[in-house]
């Protein structure tokens, strides 16, 4: 059984950082691209980040130049290192692969950028 459990979320300041973590267990975690996803209230789930097996990384508009994914295969671990955070970041973030499969959403973490 698949599981991706996701950790790291918090209330935060504008232009503070957060570090999201998300251990993947149930795959073969080296050969799965991976991403992380967000929803916000009344918005569609939206992919905001993505990591190939290859190690090659890809950023939505909105969040290139202060979101850094990356992945530790040993560890079947994706992150996700948010800096100059917005309150248009607001929202719930979940991993999954890419493409993404219904079967792996977990409950995600919230993250809530507010002064």
């Amino acid at each position: 059984q698949v599981q991706l459990v996701e950790s790291g979320g918090g209330l935060v300041q504008p232009g503070g950082s957060l570090r999201l973590s998300c251990v993947a267990s149930g795959i073969i975690f080296s050969i799965n691209h991976m991403g992380w996803y967000r929803q916000a209230p009344g918005k569609e789930r939206e992919l905001v980040a993505q990591i190939l097996s290859t190690g090659f990384t890809d950023y939505a508009e909105s969040v290139k130049g202060r979101f850094t994914i990356s992945r530790d295969n040993a560890k079947t671990t994706v992150y996700l290192q948010m800096n100059s955070l917005k309150p248009e970041d607001t929202a719930i973030y979940y991993c999954n692969t890419i493409p993404y499969k219904n079967d792996y959403w977990g409950q995600g973490t919230q993250v809530t950028v507010s002064s």
